[in-house]
């Protein structure tokens, strides 16, 4: 389980654009460090890049939270809530996240786990305490808690994933994963942005 929020000089994918950067508060962002279900969540801090939603982690409004990449992040000399965060928000924007493939959490009945994930299948911004503290997103609409999850994107190949032998390039056939184990995997996706407010149920 992955310990430490994505990081590397490859968490961009392609061509790093669009840009729609917004500054927030590092307080105002969840799920980090002490904003999480758990209370175990990675900390947010210079060179990390996870996907996290901006606003109330409380129902009702959290389906309509916005959501975005980390770009950067410029910590106060006292390290409070008056950290800086920078986020992506644009549209379309494409980077690498660890994503749980949960469906469904265990409150009344068995826990259901994505074995064979899609392009363009919905991912979310969980915090349940069942995923590890480097992991923000999961296939789940709803947390371990039954609350719902604001959406932050689809799955999509990675610039290395999609073929390209049509166009002069190595691979002739997708290797984007389409074969998950029937349990909690927490694996680097790659992830497109779709941000907006979603309607409340």
């Amino acid at each position: 389980m992955p310990a430490t929020f994505t990081s590397g000089t490859d968490w961009q994918d392609g061509e790093s654009t669009p840009v729609l950067s917004r500054a927030v508060q590092e307080s105002d962002c969840w799920p980090v460090d002490d904003r999480s279900g758990s209370g175990t969540k990675d900390q947010l801090a210079p060179g990390l890049h996870p996907i996290v939603a901006i606003g109330d982690r409380a129902a009702p409004t959290r389906p309509l939270n916005v959501c975005g990449a980390v770009m950067t992040i410029n910590l106060s000399a006292l390290g409070t809530a008056t950290d800086r965060v920078q986020l992506n928000i644009a549209h379309g924007f494409i980077s690498r996240q660890y994503v749980a493939n949960v469906l469904t959490y265990a409150q009344s009945t068995p826990a259901t786990f994505e074995t064979t994930p899609v392009v363009g299948q919905p991912v979310y911004v969980d915090d349940s305490n069942d995923l590890g503290e480097g992991v923000t997103l999961s296939m789940s609409p709803l947390n371990d808690a039954d609350v719902e999850n604001p959406m932050a994107g689809v799955l999509w190949y990675c610039q290395d994933e999609i073929a390209d032998g049509q166009v002069g390039g190595a691979r002739a056939a997708a290797t984007f994963d389409t074969a998950l184990a029937d349990e909690l995997v927490e694996q680097e996706f790659c992830v497109m942005l779709v941000p907006g407010f979603r309607e409340l149920a």
